[in-house]
Order: C-alpha cells, then sequence, then structure tokens
C-alpha cells in the first residue's frame, strides 16, 4: 500500500499543482495583508488614537446607528443585534477581540476561508485524481496491476487526505509569516472568548469562556481541516462518477458557490440545513453568530458532514470497484 501511495504522491508532485495553490494562497495573503492594514491605518486617522476601547466603541455606535434604519432586513438586524451584543460584551470584561498581531490574522483567515477559498484549492486536486486517469487513458494500464481496485482507490483517497493536510498547513505557514511582518508575530496567549450561542432571546452568553489565542487556532484549524476533508471526499466521489474532470470541478464549483448565496437566503427554508454547503462555516459557531438556518448547532452541522462524507466515500468505492472500464 504505501507504494501505491508514493506513486500517487509523485503523480501529485509532477503535476505542479500543489506549487500554483501555494503561489495562490501566497498571493492572497499578501493582499488581504496589505487590506487589514490600511483598514487598521483609516481607522487610526478617523479617530486619532490607536486604543482598540476606542476603536471599539466607535463600532459599537456604527452598529447601532445601522440597526436603526428601516431598510435592512430582518435577518440582517438579526445578525447585527448579535454582533453588537458580543461587541458590548468584550468591552465590558476588557477583552480586545482583534489583539493585534499574526495569529489574529490568521484566525480571521481561516474563518473567511473556510467556506469557498479552501474548498476551491482542495476541489483542484481531488476533482483530478481519478477522472484523471481516464483522459489520459492510464486507467486501463492502472488496473491491469495485481492489484485490487479498492486498494488502488484508496492509496488514492488516502493520498488527497495528505494533500489536504499539506494545504491547511500552507496556508496557516504563509498566513503567520507573511502577515508577521506586517503585524508582528506575537500574540499566541492573547485572551478570546468562545461559547456564545444563539437563542429565540438574543445571545446567550452564560457558556461563554476564556482561551488562549493558540487554543482557539487549534480548534479553529481542526474544523477547517474537517470541512475540507469532507468538500475533498465529494469532489472525489465527483471524479469517480465523472470521467471529464472539468466537468467535476463544475459541478462542485457551483455547489460551493450556491452553498455561499444560500447561506444569506434561506432562513425560512428549512430543509436547506441538510445540504452539506450550508454547513460548511463551522467557525461561526465558535465566534457565536447565528446560524443561516434557526435550530442549526455545531453538533447538527458536523453531523450532517459527516454523513454527506460517508455516503461519497462509500458510492466511490462501490463505483469504482464495480464499474467497466472501456
Amino acid at each position: 500500500m504505501h507504494k501505491l501511495i508514493q506513486n500517487e504522491m509523485l503523480k501529485l508532485i509532477a503535476k505542479k499543482r500543489l506549487i500554483v495553490i501555494a503561489i495562490i494562497i501566497g498571493v492572497l495573503v499578501m493582499l488581504f495583508t496589505y487590506a487589514q492594514y490600511k483598514q487598521i491605518q483609516t481607522q487610526r486617522e478617523k479617530l486619532g488614537t490607536s486604543d482598540w476601547r476606542t476603536i471599539l466603541q466607535q463600532q459599537i455606535v456604527d452598529t447601532t446607528n445601522r440597526l436603526s434604519s428601516s431598510r435592512i432586513s430582518d435577518e440582517w438586524k438579526k445578525q447585527l443585534q448579535i454582533s453588537l451584543q458580543q461587541q458590548q460584551y468584550y468591552l465590558e470584561h476588557d477583552i480586545n477581540p482583534s489583539e493585534p498581531g499574526a495569529p489574529t490574522f490568521m484566525r480571521i483567515f481561516l474563518e473567511n476561508s473556510i467556506d469557498l477559498f479552501i474548498p476551491l484549492m482542495v476541489m483542484v486536486i481531488a476533482s483530478d485524481l481519478v477522472s484523471s486517469e481516464h483522459s489520459l487513458g492510464t486507467v486501463k494500464l492502472l488496473l491491469t496491476r495485481p492489484v485490487k481496485r479498492w486498494k488502488i482507490l484508496l492509496s488514492k483517497y488516502i493520498t488527497l487526505c495528505l494533500a489536504v493536510s499539506l494545504i491547511i498547513a500552507i496556508a496557516g505557514i504563509l498566513s503567520y509569516g507573511i502577515s508577521g511582518l506586517v503585524f508582528g508575530y506575537k500574540g499566541w496567549g492573547a485572551p478570546i472568548l468562545t461559547g456564545f450561542s444563539v437563542t429565540d432571546t438574543g445571545l446567550n452568553t452564560s457558556e461563554v469562556r476564556l482561551l488562549s489565542l493558540w487554543k482557539f487556532l487549534l480548534m479553529d484549524f481542526g474544523l477547517v481541516w474537517f470541512v475540507a476533508i469532507v468538500v475533498g471526499t465529494l469532489s472525489f466521489m465527483l471524479s469517480v462518477l465523472i470521467r471529464s474532470t472539468a466537468a467535476g470541478m463544475g459541478v462542485m464549483l457551483a455547489a460551493l458557490i450556491s452553498g455561499a448565496i444560500l447561506n444569506n437566503m434561506v432562513s425560512s427554508w428549512k430543509s436547506a440545513k441538510f445540504f452539506f454547503m450550508v454547513n460548511l462555516r463551522l467557525t461561526d459557531y465558535m465566534k457565536g453568530n447565528a446560524p443561516p438556518i434557526e435550530g442549526m448547532t455545531l453538533s447538527f452541522s458536523l453531523l450532517t458532514l459527516l454523513v454527506w462524507w460517508a455516503a461519497a466515500l462509500m458510492v466511490s468505492f462501490m463505483v469504482f470497484t464495480k464499474r467497466d472500464v472501456y
């Protein structure tokens, strides 16, 4: 098995897609670092201070003013009310929610990449693992080896899991290394609050607890990795079912983009909570953001994604081991 995995990794490296993905991540991190730096500079010039309490107080004022507008929808108003309560909670407990430093930037980058950017990078790898064998005509040669089909597919899937882990690691290393040049590399022990939950009456703070940022980041990385594995497995299934890499990537791309749109539109469509793409933003539960559909919890989203993962993996192996190759 290890030789099969080694062979698949060599083929993956030869395609240089991991290098391209690393370059894309690096460029985007530089853009986001610059945008974050300009935002901080603008706030300092506007308020005439770099004190986080003054900045947070101004954010509370801005949020309150936006809530008074009659043009915003009820769903967006609820989101703003929850955000306002969180800001007030941080201010009352004298905790900076945006401690400057590379660790904070890394957390924000991961939280904003979990539902679209990271899955897209994973999809580029996963959608090609099996379908490329058909398009290149090497699938017959592959299956003529004295190795069972399920072992061949398992080696490809293990390679995918290794590639996903590598992509997450690259995202973490580059976001920390590049942003640290601007914001500094300190802040691992900065305090951050988690445990916020949203109820019918608003924000519930009864289970809020204080964590060091490095512990919070470990949980964030774990959730991002889990989402990437689920999306990678679904893309892997499409690579088995659809022999065209472009078609498989198109289907998954459409699903991911529709998920980003649905998150802002499905509050009254209760059954949409069973779609995998509506459950991708697991880090929102860590921050205490309102779920896209009332009643959704971290446990529910994890279980839903786990079911999608198991179903996709089962379909992949059943189809690959039984389908005729021509």
